[in-house]
């Protein structure tokens, strides 16, 4: 199974090819260039990078956010297209549930630490501008905080006695903040910002194989927004 995936939820974001669960190619895009600019012309140069024609693509694949707006609905509307051309599948996936599992398969250790009793939490980071990230918490793989945007300080104060390692350019943007927060509880990841398009690509394999073919209409964006004790507050008149 040939998949074709595209990662826009940063400035740069990612493109990959893959057999099966096997990454062909993988390659970055330019952040200093928009998303509009580059698509679909960075997928057509991985193709011809990779020997590929279009038409071999079985599946195509695209990370639903979160992430800046104007990136999302670019990049799933660029991955649309391509699949109903195609008339193939097109798989949805977050890019925080991405982000988890690559953390996830290179957490750093946490020696010498009697506090250590179970394992670490796996906090993504988005950079979300204005000082925020959009954020998620993960145990054992799973969702335990669904995702908000906040400002880290936030974040941090409910994380305070629990090892946790941070991923995503939020997490890059914030090391100092989160070192002197955390202590020896935080563990930054290495690399702290991946390319995702690979493990996207995985990961849509891993739905196909659950027996699950999406249309490419039905991926939907995943816009995060500030918890609602944030907009209840930023709602009230000013007095």
């Amino acid at each position: 199974m040939l998949v074709l995936a595209l990662d826009t939820t940063t400035r740069g974001g990612s493109c990959a090819l893959a057999r099966d669960r096997l990454t062909l190619h993988q390659s970055a895009g330019d952040p200093a260039r928009p998303h509009d600019l580059r698509l679909p012309g960075d997928l057509q140069s991985l193709l011809d990078a990779s020997g590929q024609p279009l038409d071999a693509v079985d599946v195509f694949a695209v990370a639903t956010g979160p992430g800046s707006f104007t990136g999302l609905r670019i990049g799933i509307a660029t991955m649309q297209g391509l699949a109903f051309a195609a008339g193939k599948p097109l798989i949805g996936v977050s890019g925080f549930d991405a982000l988890a599992r690559v953390a996830a398969d290179t957490s750093p250790d946490f020696p010498g630490d009697d506090r250590i009793d179970r394992a670490p939490l796996v906090a993504t980071w988005v950079d979300a501008w204005r000082g925020e990230v959009f954020t998620a918490l993960y145990e054992d793989g799973e969702e335990l905080e669904a995702p908000t945007v906040e400002h880290p300080e936030a974040v941090l104060s409910r994380l305070r006695g629990r090892p946790t390692v941070f991923v995503g350019d939020g997490a890059a943007q914030h090391r100092a903040l989160i070192t002197a927060t955390m202590g020896t509880l935080a563990r930054i990841a290495e690399p702290v910002s991946p390319l995702l398009a690979g493990t996207i690509a995985a990961m849509a394999v891993d739905v196909i194989a659950a027996g699950h073919a999406p249309a490419p209409h039905a991926i939907r964006p995943l816009y995060v927004k500030r918890p609602a004790v944030e907009l209840v507050r930023d709602a009230r008149p000013v007095r």
